[in-house]
């Protein structure tokens, strides 16, 4: 009988495979949920692994599957795919259906997070006992060794794997957009498994045949070679990382909800940096590891304690903002999942008493420590910022129907005075880490000046300072000195916690908590710096310094804007006004003008206000500091330059102008240098007009060059009236204030006829309205132009006669 079973799998997935390139989705997913529904567990075991693939890809990038990344809900294949990917739909019902038959379906361990791979490959058991009892080695190895997981754990690791496979997307597209059907489903399993309201639904084939015999706590102490799924094993693992025969339904379920959480964080968040990695490597995990490799692999040559890990570790960790948006889901719902305990002595209540300290709290401190340090110093960092500050925020997700209050005015309930104890590192640590990332970004642009404020915003609540302030005092206390970086009586899920069992004795001692949590996330020999010490607040008025020149940054900016729209204006058109070929290439950005520099200045100030309430600053001493540095910073001259030394073909940038420039505080008036009759024709000018008056004049520059040059360099009025008319007065100007060559921009200046500004359409219209209004007043073409030469010559007089005489100018 198993060779036609076998046969009829085969021919089955072949089916499959063919439909999958001939038939569109929903009547693929139609056939689906007949064979689901109709073939038996032994004929759909062959069928899975494929099936798997198809829908989330591979492991590798290479096929793609249905793309759930970048399919949003105005596709017309999103409900579908959705209804078919439901915790209550058809591809869930396969995976219960084959997890009654107890199958199993293989990983490969180069697919593990880099951590993990590298404690696997080096003889070392990982800590998290998801991957415990499922390694099975072949004769080649450790290097080809496979994970065998059960049906939900290879399809929860395939689904989580999905958002960190790197996916060739078309040109375009990209998934980033928290609509999209992965995101959808991210949100609608984790309310499903990890419900605030109610029990997890039970799975419709719970019968013993699904039932696996429980694995015992486990002790980290011990060799797995020769350890395999089909062999004993000396292991001991958590109670409930696998459903018991006899054990009840609702720890089944819970079975289910730890699975999940479990796979999300370690495909999700168990990624760091090789420094990070060594760092987390103690003493008595390198003399495990050489005593592992004595015992157990006594053919290969033996290695000191330590060695051969940072051969082993190399994982080029690089989170999307997409990535991060997925995590920051994670985190806003197990707040909520928490919050929501109730005092009935079930499984799921004692699961949510840990699921944030035991589950996720170090695997996100250290996914967010390597963000903050790694990530561009750009607006994108958004999401990594949101992220953080929603897990130091755990109140805002109790579900509560208070009076909506300022956040301002908010205060912190004193209940959360232990989770802030408990996560200390998340507050001070990362808070240090961001000032360093802000004094090196461009406040002027509204968005980085938004995150500044936002921060400043949220640990300026009533209360939390004080909270933190209390936290790094209890570390502080000389006594209760830790001798282990975790306390017997306050264990991991990874070393043997159980939450259905009665729950071991808590440490009140908030000494010993706070320490306990400090030298688990930083080591026993940590140097840790205090967020309200010394040298924080010197960084901390370092800061204010940089936004205090931002702040006059924007200010000078949005002067300058103004200035320019007020010579935009109506007289412009009459030539009265600054000449827009000037003006273009000004360097301004979309977010350095109007709007966004108001946001600016507004979100600057209140995250000055905010900062001198979370560290008690004095008013006085602030402004006076403000003050100073304004005086200091300019003297007088608000156009002041980036740091410059003067060579020999102009000015040169010093490491201090470079490092001016890059966080916005200095600039130079960039503009266009070269020759201005050979500027791009822009938008509002005739090109035909441009080229044919740019021959013409350069035809008169060349017969005439020699009498321009020497009737501009008379020194009488007639001199200054030929200058007011051949050069370019803004040119000197430009010299002091770019690092252009000298001896381009004197080639430049020579004297010369330009007749382009007659190619402008404004100046065209204003010729055309002007002849008009002479022929109502029975001018002719000839007197109308005659009148305009006229006024011309009459206004260049008149200018040359208020100019003082500051020499030859050419």
């Amino acid at each position: 009988m198993a060779a036609p079973t076998l046969q009829q799998s085969s021919f089955l997935l072949a089916n499959l495979k063919a439909d999958a390139t001939t038939k569109p989705l929903h009547q693929r997913c139609q056939d689906l949920v007949k064979i689901i529904d109709d073939y038996p567990a032994k004929e759909l075991h062959s069928i899975f692994p494929w099936l798997v693939e198809s829908v989330f890809g591979s492991l590798d990038g290479i096929i793609a599957g249905w793309n759930l990344r970048l399919l949003h809900s105005r596709s017309n294949e999103y409900n579908i795919v959705m209804d078919f990917l439901n915790p209550s739909g058809p591809m869930m019902k396969l995976v219960y259906k084959l997890q009654a038959e107890e199958y199993k379906y293989e990983i490969p361990v180069n697919y593990l997070p880099g951590p993990v791979k590298a404690c696997i490959q080096e003889g070392v058991l990982p800590d998290c006992p998801l991957f415990h009892n499922k390694l099975q080695f072949p004769l080649s190895g450790l290097l080809t060794l496979n994970l065998a997981l059960n049906p939900f754990e290879f399809f929860m690791f395939n689904f989580a794997y999905c958002l960190i496979t790197p996916k060739n997307y078309p040109q375009g597209q990209h998934g980033s957009s928290t609509d999209s059907a992965y995101f959808v489903l991210v949100d609608t399993y984790l309310k499903y498994f990890l419900p605030s309201e109610g029990s997890v639904p039970p799975s419709p084939f719970s019968d013993s045949r699904g039932s696996v015999t429980a694995p015992s706590p486990r002790s980290s102490s011990v060799s797995f070679a020769g350890y395999g799924v089909h062999s004993p094993s000396l292991l001991k693992h958590h109670i409930f990382h696998q459903p018991s025969v006899n054990a009840d339904p609702a720890a089944q379920e819970i079975w289910r909800s730890e699975t999940l959480l479990q796979m999300f964080v370690e495909v999700w968040l168990h990624h760091y940096s090789l420094e990070m990695y060594q760092k987390l490597q103690s003493p008595q995990l390198a003399l495990l590891q050489y005593r592992l490799s004595m015992s157990s692999m006594p053919c290969q040559p033996h290695a000191p304690p330590g060695s051969g890990t940072l051969h082993t570790y190399q994982e080029p960790f690089t989170p999307t903002e997409e990535h991060v948006l997925v995590v920051r889901l994670l985190v806003k719902h197990l707040h909520a999942f928490s919050n929501s305990l109730k005092p009935e002595q079930l499984p799921l209540e004692e699961f949510k008493r840990v699921v944030v300290q035991r589950f996720v709290q170090q695997k996100l401190y250290l996914f967010l420590q390597h963000c903050f340090s790694h990530w561009p110093l750009d607006a994108s960092f958004r999401a990594v910022l949101e992220t953080w500050l929603s897990y130091i925020q755990p109140w805002r997700y109790t579900g509560e129907k208070t009076n909506p209050q300022p956040d301002q005015n908010r205060t912190v309930p004193d209940k959360w005075e232990s989770f802030v104890q408990e996560n200390l590192l998340m507050y001070t640590k990362l808070f240090q880490v961001f000032l360093n990332r802000a004094v090196r970004t461009d406040l002027v642009n509204a968005k980085n000046a938004l995150m500044v404020f936002r921060v400043a915003k949220v640990f300026a609540q009533p209360n939390l300072s004080e909270m933190i302030q209390k936290g790094e005092q209890l570390f502080l206390e000389p006594e209760h000195v830790l001798h282990h970086r975790q306390p017997r009586g306050y264990l991991t899920p990874s070393q043997g916690g159980s939450y259905l069992s009665s729950r071991q004795k808590v440490v009140t001692d908030m000494v010993f908590r706070v320490k306990s949590h400090v030298y688990a996330l930083e080591g026993q020999d940590c140097q840790y710096k205090q967020m309200f010490g010394t040298e924080l607040r010197g960084a901390v008025m370092k800061l204010i310094q940089i936004i205090a020149q931002a702040r006059q940054t924007a200010k000078r900016i949005s002067d300058h804007s103004n200035e320019v729209a007020a010579n935009s204006s109506f007289l412009s058109w009459f030539g009265l006004g600054s000449s827009d070929l000037n003006n273009t290439f000004s360097g301004a950005e979309p977010e350095d003008s109007g709007e966004c520099l108001k946001k600016t200045h507004e979100f600057l100030d209140r995250a000055l206000e905010n900062l001198c309430q979370i560290f008690k600053l004095n008013q006085g001493q602030l402004t006076q500091l403000i003050s100073n540095l304004g005086s200091s910073q300019d003297d007088g001259n608000c156009k002041q330059l980036p740091d410059c030394i003067q060579g020999e073909n102009g000015l040169i940038l010093t490491d201090l102008g470079r490092r001016q420039i890059i966080n916005g505080l200095r600039r130079f008036d960039i503009q266009y240098q070269g020759d201005p009759e050979l500027q791009p024709i822009r938008s509002y000018e005739n090109a035909l007009l441009v080229r044919l008056l740019y021959r013409l004049s350069s035809l008169l520059n060349d017969r005439f060059g020699a009498h321009m040059n020497a009737l501009c360099s008379r020194p009488d009025f007639l001199g200054r009236l030929g200058r007011h008319y051949l050069t370019d007065p803004d040119s000197t100007t430009r010299l002091k204030h770019s690092p252009i060559s000298r001896r381009t921009l004197d080639g430049n200046r020579q004297p010369r006829l330009s007749l382009r500004p007659l190619a402008s359409y404004r100046t065209i219209l204003l010729l055309l309205l002007f002849y008009m209004f002479g022929a109502l007043l029975s001018f002719g073409p000839v007197s109308s132009t005659l009148l305009i030469l006229t006024g011309g010559f009459l206004y260049g007089l008149l200018m040359t006669a208020q100019t003082p005489r500051l020499g030859i100018a050419c």
